[in-house]
């Protein structure tokens, strides 16, 4: 037995030649005081001596191997002395002029700030006649902070923990020898998307400004829009590994502290290593995990997040996202598009009627269609009926599927069209759509009503608004599609009550689902179809807003001593 093992051995084990072997150098005498790079990186703070600190950013951002990592040592003048001073920055996410004229030049260059002399700075001030004088103590950590720096947003930090955060960010980190501190210099500046139309959600009149990538840049388009010293937009950080920012915007002097409080306790308590995207965040935030139903509007409109503000929500902004998120939120929202509050009621109303109009079709119509042909041929007048049938003693399949080939086909084509080149989107929507169809029908594979039914089916889907409550219809339409297989009408009334009682049961950040009808509430301000613009006068009552009153009840004051 020993033989064939060896044989084995010999073929299959690698032979080791202790000329190329590598061992670990021990630590010989008089080394044993040395720093090893092992125990820099168990430190958190800044050391006083700038070689340590030096050595602890190579060894933690693996400056001899990353090419985008630049550290520039050189020396400053501080009161006619020289010091040691390094500064690192990652090149592509930092503005070379800025390090260079508001860092590099002040700290090197002689001038009258760096070549004061004196044990004292003196400042004087004259106030109603008074002139006061103010002797302080020289420092050369203030004296740097406050003279030789003139870059306008400038930090002291003794973190390194805070440093690597903000290197990754696109800022500089300046280190002085004899200081345990260090300063960070904003000098972020990279690439980024210029700020273009809403792709997915496009409206003839309002704003065409559509969120972008770049997180200050939204935040800075959420304050032009809505001028208010209210507003205020609180940054957090989600992730271990890729520390990304997000930021949580609120009306201070409207919006509900304790739905705050809940949206900053649900971010602040991710444990994760990264989150890539506002549509992962969304599913660690929402309050049933479970469901297949977002809890949170997402939208990429500036004007529509601003609108959400206003009315006391919060609104959530995650950095390399276009989109934002909007919470809480009812299943209503989803069918309320930002064009509504541009045109007038009624027509507003027409709208939103057709809306829920298309999403019980999007949801209904294939298992009310094979509910009908199956089980309830009496209600189908006798010459549609007789129609039916003739369309179909040449198909050899049974109803139910037909119709999981045609809605699985347009499935397809649907995710065929949004995945290829946008050039080519329209083209195989096209063909998918007429020249399969009518082929599907010509070869008797399924019959011409079902291509009726499956492709109005798909146009009304494309009515619903929000990308991840379609996804839910579309999930749902299959069961229902199933269940009138199975039993007609009555598998869909009971998939119709499993269904609307797991909406009553949902939440998003404590406001049920269906709010204001479950729980029904007949005094309730908030309905389904739009008031005119001069009779909202109140915001939602279940947001519980700390200003309910959006309006005076008398709006068009204008109007108010106006004989007619």
């Amino acid at each position: 037995m020993n033989y064939f093992k060896n044989i084995i051995k010999s073929l299959f084990e690698d032979e080791v030649d202790s000329d190329n072997s590598f061992v670990l150098p021990e630590i010989t005498q008089g080394n044993e005081n040395k720093i090893m790079p092992e125990d820099l990186l168990k430190n958190k703070n800044v050391y006083p001596a700038l070689d340590v600190n030096l050595e602890y950013i190579n060894a933690r951002f693996n400056s001899l191997i990353n090419s985008d990592i630049k550290i520039k040592e050189f020396l400053i003048y501080v009161r006619n002395k020289q010091y040691k001073a390094f500064i690192i920055f990652i090149d592509g996410m930092s503005d070379n002029d800025s390090i260079n004229d508001f860092i590099l030049k002040p700290l090197m260059m002689r001038n009258k700030s760096n070549t004061f002399d004196g044990d004292q700075v003196i400042s004087e001030a004259v106030a109603n006649n008074i002139s006061v004088r103010k002797v302080k103590k020289f420092n050369m950590n203030d004296y740097i902070y406050e003279c030789l720096l003139p870059q306008n947003d400038v930090q002291r930090v003794n973190s390194f923990d805070t440093i690597a955060d903000d290197i990754v960010s696109g800022n500089c980190i300046l280190f002085v020898d004899t200081l345990d501190y260090a300063f960070d210099i904003s000098t972020k500046k990279y690439e980024t998307r210029s700020i273009s139309e809403p792709k997915n959600e496009p409206i003839i009149r309002g704003s065409q400004e559509a969120f972008v990538e770049n997180l200050r840049t939204n935040t800075s388009m959420l304050r032009r829009n809505l001028a208010n010293e209210n507003l205020v937009i609180e940054n957090l950080t989600i992730g271990k590994v890729d520390k990304n920012k997000c930021a949580v915007c609120y009306l201070k002097n409207i919006a509900n502290n304790d739905l705050v409080a809940e949206v900053k306790y649900r971010l602040n308590n991710i444990d994760v290593d990264y989150c890539s995207s506002v549509g992962e965040l969304e599913q660690f935030i929402k309050d049933d995990i479970t469901s297949t139903l977002p809890e949170a509007v997402s939208t990429e409109r500036v004007d529509r997040a601003t609108s959400y503000l206003l009315q006391g929500r919060v609104v959530i902004v995650y950095n390399g996202c276009p989109y934002v998120l909007v919470v809480p939120i009812t299943i209503f929202d989803f069918l309320k598009s930002q064009e509504d509050i541009n045109i007038n009621h009624v027509a507003a109303n027409l709208l939103k009627i057709i809306r829920g109009i298309s999403v019980i079709l999007t949801l209904l119509l294939p298992g009310i269609y094979i509910a009908i042909t199956t089980y309830h041929s009496e209600l189908i007048p006798t010459d549609l009926l007789f129609s039916i049938v003739a369309s179909r003693s040449s198909v050899p399949f049974m109803i139910i599927v037909e119709i999981l080939v045609m809605e699985i086909s347009f499935e397809i084509i649907r995710e065929a069209g949004l995945r290829v080149p946008s050039n080519l989107g329209n083209t195989v929507g096209i063909v998918g759509t007429l020249i399969l169809g009518q082929a599907a029908v010509e070869a008797n594979i399924v019959s011409p009503i079902l291509v009726i039914i499956v492709a109005i089916t798909g146009i009304t889907s494309f009515s619903v608004l929000d990308f991840s409550f379609s996804f839910h219809l579309r999930i749902a339409r299959f069961v229902y599609t199933i269940l009138g297989a199975l039993s007609g009408f009555l598998g869909i009334a009971v998939g119709l009550f499993i269904h609307i009682s797991i909406l009553c049961s949902l939440k998003s950040f404590g406001v049920p689902y269906l709010t204001p009808y479950a729980p029904i509430n007949i005094k309730s301000k908030s309905k389904y179809l739009l008031k005119p613009a001069w009779k909202r006068e109140y915001r939602d009552e279940w947001l519980a807003t700390k200003r309910p009153k959006a309006q005076s009840e008398i709006s068009l004051k204008w109007r108010k001593d106006k004989k007619i």
